[in-house]
This record gives C-alpha cells, structure tokens and sequence, in this order.
C-alpha cells in the first residue's frame, strides 16, 4: 500500500538536538525579518497581548511577595516571585505576541543590513505603544476587581511598596538596572531559538528571568504595570484598605504619574535598550553574523 511518506535520504536523519550558536544567530536574524514585515495592525495586536501577558506575570509575583516577610527569608522570596514572574515571558513566547524588550534583538537583523533602521524603529514604537496599553489596560482590570484588598490588603501593600520604590531610583541607577535586566531577558529569548519544543522555551525562560526579578532589575513593560496599578491604588482605594494596612495616601506622596514617566519609565526604557541591543545582540552578531556580512 503507497505512502505519503518519504524515503529517507541516506546519510541524513531527523534531529531533535538543540540547535547551536551560530544556528541561533542566524534564526534571530530571519526572525528580526518576520517581525519586521508583518503589518502595523497585527503588531500593535500582538503587542497589547504581550503587555497583558507581563502584567499577569507582575499580579502573580506581587501575589507571591505579599504576606511572606515573617514566614520567607527575603532572597527565597524573590526567587519564587522571580519564578512565577516568568508566566509573563512564556505566554509571550509560547502563545504568541510582540514584546518591546525581546523585539530589542532585531539589531541582530539590522546590523546584517537585511532590515533597515526605520523598520526597526517602527517595529519599536508600535510594540511599545501596544505594550503600553496591554499592562495599563489589566492594571485598570486588576483594580476594578479589587484585587488590592486580597490578604487583608497585604497585595495591595505590596503592590504601593514595589511602585513607590521603583520611582525613587535616580537616573543612573534605573539606566543600568534597565541594562542588567533586559540583558537576562534578551539571553531568555535568544535560548529560546535553540529550542525544539514547548518544554525546552519553557525551561530556557525560567531562570534568566527569575534572576532579573530576584536581583530588583527593572523591567520597562513590567513598570507600565507595576506604577501604574500602585497609582490607582492610591488614588482610588477605599477608606477600607488604608484603614486595613494602618497606611494613608500621603505616605506614598513621591508616587505620582510624573514620576513614573520622568524617573522610572524614560530611564529603563534606555537601559532595556542597551541591555538588548548591545550586551546580547550586538556580541552574538560580531561573533556569528560578522564574517556573513562581511563576505
């Protein structure tokens, strides 16, 4: 009985090996291609996808935080809201969605001249635009359904610490935790390219992600959660919980939405840029790409 299957070519056999470096090179480069190709309407889609998709990582790790001073030593906390954290980055990877600090790597297309720069800033802004919206959009969710007051208003405590400390770094030090972080992040999705199946993507993203978190690095499309929620927890939550967690507003004066823009957002937004592009896009290239290009 004939078979649709193909006669094996001698000396050749399907593989299941991971693939190597220089392989991994070479898919970010067609996939910084695809990124680049798709149409602005299904990028700023998949990019709000994606800021939800981190948002939901931050409410699990804010979740995982809450409540565990006195029963958790504070480095064993980080580390499992580190871990639960990475939900973010795996519905990203797995289920599909543009991600600005990922996207980072498409320099590795650029610098091969096989996208131009305008490709690579319009990419960009639309997935930052969409990022945006996607985490703003489940932090007004996640508000509405008061998530705050869960644990006796302990996640909400949690949620106005996290935000009130990310808008009192200074500049220099949010340029280079954005730098340290997006680096961790960017070396998750480049070893998701070596990657054959969903467990192995899954495995890749755990603990460079969980080790972003742990270490306090600062996450541009995270923020756009994490401030955001603490500001309307702020400004709008009920006499109730401040009574609950023995707190009022105007302990939390220096959170305001100026601050997140001029003293967290701007500056790791710049450093996620850095981390990227330079400290894992732009060694991989020279390294593996280089003499391609160079040829």
């Amino acid at each position: 009985m004939a078979t649709n299957t193909p006669s094996p070519i001698p000396g050749q056999y399907p593989t299941m090996d991971s693939l190597l470096p220089p392989e991994m090179a070479r898919k970010a480069e067609d996939i910084g291609v695809r990124k680049s190709d798709m149409d602005s309407w299904s990028v700023f889609v998949l990019a709000i996808m994606a800021g939800a998709f981190i948002a939901l990582g931050a409410i699990f790790a804010t979740v995982a935080l809450s409540g565990t001073a006195d029963v958790v030593a504070f480095g064993w906390a980080r580390v499992i809201a580190g871990f639960v954290f990475s939900l973010g980055l795996v519905l990203v990877v797995v289920a599909g969605a543009e991600l600005f600090t990922g996207n980072i790597l498409l320099v590795m297309a650029w610098a091969s001249r096989r996208i131009g720069t305008l490709h690579v800033l319009r990419n960009w802004a639309i997935v930052y635009a969409g990022n945006f919206v996607g985490s703003v959009a489940t932090a007004v969710l996640a508000f509405l359904a008061m998530h705050y007051m869960m644990g006796k208003g302990a996640v909400g405590m949690t949620a106005l610490t996290i935000g009130l400390g990310k808008v009192k770094l200074d500049f220099v030090q949010a340029v280079a935790s954005g730098a340290l972080c997006n680096g961790l992040v960017c070396l998750a999705v480049w070893m998701t390219y070596s990657a054959r199946t969903t467990t192995d993507r899954i495995i890749a993203i755990l603990l460079p992600i969980a080790a972003f978190v742990a270490a306090g690095f600062e996450h541009s499309v995270a923020n756009m959660y994490f401030i955001p929620f603490a500001l309307f927890i702020k400004d709008g939550a009920p006499a109730a919980f401040w009574t609950s967690i023995a707190k009022t507003p105007a302990d939390f004066a220096d959170l305001t939405w100026a601050a997140f823009f001029l003293k967290n957002l701007i500056p790791v937004t710049l450093g996620n840029i850095f981390g990227g592009s330079v400290l894992v896009g732009a060694f991989y290239w020279v390294v593996y790409l280089r003499k391609q290009r160079e040829a």
